[in-house]
């Protein structure tokens, strides 16, 4: 890793830490939606789940719940220390997903959700992911979607964590970056989290009704229109 390198990791650290983590010490509830999404890829018994960029951990918490054995990195100590006081047994480590602390062939699942366009190098890490699967191993990745209506229309301007890292393509452009890594495509569908209360209501009262009627057209928009999107990889033969 160069010095630049250090230092832009370094500085998306200490916001994670300071900004994005802050109320990581109040464990979240694990949602309906992640447990109907752990339930999609049962059976979990005795299978290794990585979750790079895993936070305070509740998607790993959903797999857990139905067997999984979970490891999780983070760059931010803060989210990690929050991951192990919900899971005590996870393998947790710190770090840049650039670089994972792991030898080759430990999983058989590995996930990043919402995460990959937030690093430095994506490439990168998904070559490692790929270092440390087991031969036949699945991967699920929940990317941004570019051509999102509402980012078209002028009314979304992207995470919170854009003026850190965000780097958002089109459905086509992360199809291409997966496989540039030797990837496939097993399939893609759209992410429907955003169907709760809990989205709806979040942020200030005058952007409600804006969500609500996002929230009501999602489910019938195409593809290409979604917000975010799964892709269930596995590595090319």
């Amino acid at each position: 890793m160069t010095e630049k390198e250090r230092l832009e990791h370094g500085a998306i650290r200490d916001y994670y830490n300071r900004v994005y983590h802050r109320d990581a010490g109040v464990e979240a509830k694990v949602s309906h939606h992640l447990r109907r999404l752990a339930w999609r890829f049962q059976p979990w018994q005795g299978k290794r789940l990585l979750d790079v960029g895993c936070g305070s951990g509740t998607w790993l918490r959903a797999a857990v719940d139905l067997g999984a054995v979970p490891a999780g990195v983070d760059i931010s100590q803060v989210a990690l220390d929050a991951c192990k006081r919900a899971l005590p047994s996870a393998e947790l480590h710190c770090g840049p997903a650039e670089s994972l602390p792991f030898t080759e062939g430990e999983f058989d699942f590995i996930s990043c959700l919402g995460a990959l366009e937030h690093f430095l190098e994506p490439q990168a890490a998904l070559c490692e992911m790929i270092r440390v699967a087991k031969p036949g191993a699945l991967f699920l990745l929940l990317v941004p979607n570019a051509g999102f209506l509402t980012r078209r229309l002028g009314f979304y301007s992207g995470t919170q964590q854009a003026g850190v890292r965000e780097e958002v393509r089109s459905l086509r452009g992360w199809q291409e970056l997966f496989e540039s890594v030797g990837l496939r495509v097993c399939r893609h569908w759209r992410d429907l989290h955003v169907l709760s209360p809990s989205w709806i209501f979040r942020g200030p009262w005058y952007g409600w009704p804006l969500r609500a009627g996002q929230t009501l057209a999602l489910p019938f928009w195409p593809l290409s229109w979604q917000y975010q999107v799964y892709y269930l990889c596995a590595i090319k033969e």
